[in-house]
């Protein structure tokens, strides 16, 4: 975990060099995530559609280029719903990160630009809620259920991405963006005989954000 943190902070610390005596901009941003897990044991589960949250600063290298890290809260996950005999399971993987992507903006006109880059992600909770319902309308039952997965997930999740953003003269931008993981979600899992058991599992999220740069 540490050589990841020296990581992202010596990109930050780069950046900001670079950046001495140029127009610096800062600002903040939030919005949906439509986020999902791809793998084998989960491929029929839906996504989990989820906020974020953060701040932003677009670090100006040329007329055209700039580089834009970025701190940000995310909500990201899965949810899956199945019935069995007339009883339905539901659950919910709720994955909270804070994310630190940096990206690389190119502008292709004044206020378009495309941006790709890498993500920094630190996990800072994982839980699993379960929802059991079902009844023949006489003895009809409720129960749900919390665990917390905190030790079973990964702490860092690192993803790649790309997207669009378009920022008005008076600092208004709008972003899509969409980050996919390079990371295994789970933490590594040995069975009985102590060999590493593969449960591939990464993030993915799509997500439209509008934010405020001054």
């Amino acid at each position: 975990m540490k050589k990841y943190v020296l990581l992202v902070a010596t990109l930050l610390t780069l950046g900001g060099t670079t950046a001495i005596a140029q127009d610096v901009k800062l600002g903040a941003k939030a919005g949906v995530n439509f986020a999902k897990i791809s793998g084998e044991a989960v491929e029929d589960a839906d996504g989990r559609t989820g906020f974020h949250l953060g701040f932003v600063a677009e670090i100006p290298l040329s007329e055209r280029f700039a580089i834009q890290p970025e701190l940000v809260y995310s909500q990201q996950g899965l949810q899956s719903k199945d019935t069995f005999d007339g009883t339905e399971f539901e659950t919910k993987l709720k994955l909270d990160y804070l994310n630190v992507p940096v990206m690389a903006k190119f502008y292709l006109v004044d206020g378009l630009s495309i941006e790709a880059g890498p993500q920094f992600g630190f996990n800072i909770n994982a839980k699993q809620e379960t929802e059991i319902s079902g009844g023949d309308g006489d003895g009809d039952f409720d129960i749900t259920g919390e665990e917390d997965l905190k030790d079973e997930v990964s702490g860092f999740d690192l993803g790649i991405g790309g997207g669009l953003a378009y920022q008005l003269d008076n600092g208004l931008f709008f972003q899509g963006r969409y980050i996919y993981g390079l990371s295994n979600i789970p933490e590594d899992v040995d069975d009985a005989q102590g060999e590493d058991v593969e449960d591939d599992a990464v993030n993915s999220v799509l997500s439209l954000s509008v934010g405020f740069k001054f």
